[in-house]
């Protein structure tokens, strides 16, 4: 048990480095968000008991915690895969494509939007912008941009995968 949250002996591990983190930032201003991808590259997603922990620990109300978490789509309060792929929808990668790819990658990966392959191999996520514009149509895997995509060479490149 970690303050009042029941968990195995793997997550106790996993949540006393996140209240390590904590304290580290605890007297920072604005440093909530710091936090939070700490503790979600240390977790692997932000679940709501570990929010309510953040919360607790920082003495602010879950909801400030919840409302950042929700707010910020590199946030995820759900299981992720061990890769995320990004597709750019941003204009240029729209007009160039990207659609195109977004369906493509639904029907090679058997994956909705938002969601995770059942290997647990793969999350799938839009962005608006990338910021890759003169690459268009691009994508991310990780953090690693990917330009001129199409469903052929997503396919070559998902081998290496």
């Amino acid at each position: 048990m970690v303050n009042g949250v029941s968990c195995d002996c793997k997550e106790q591990k996993k949540y006393g480095e996140i209240l390590n983190i904590i304290d580290l930032y605890k007297d920072k201003e604005g440093s909530l968000i710091q936090i939070l991808h700490a503790a979600q590259k240390i977790y692997g997603y932000l679940p709501p008991d570990l929010q309510q922990l953040i919360a607790d620990s920082l003495d602010i109300p879950f909801s400030e915690v919840s409302g950042v978490v929700s707010f910020y789509s590199f946030f995820s309060v759900k299981p992720r895969g061990q890769h995320t792929i990004r597709v750019c929808l941003g204009t240029a990668c729209y007009v160039r494509g990207g659609k195109k790819l977004v369906e493509h990658l639904i029907k090679t990966l058997n994956v909705e939007l938002g969601g995770t392959t059942s290997d647990g191999k793969f999350t799938f996520e839009v962005a608006r912008c990338i910021g890759a514009c003169g690459l268009a149509p691009a994508i991310m895997i990780d953090d690693v941009v990917y330009k001129q995509m199409t469903p052929a060479k997503f396919s070559a490149l998902l081998e290496k995968f």
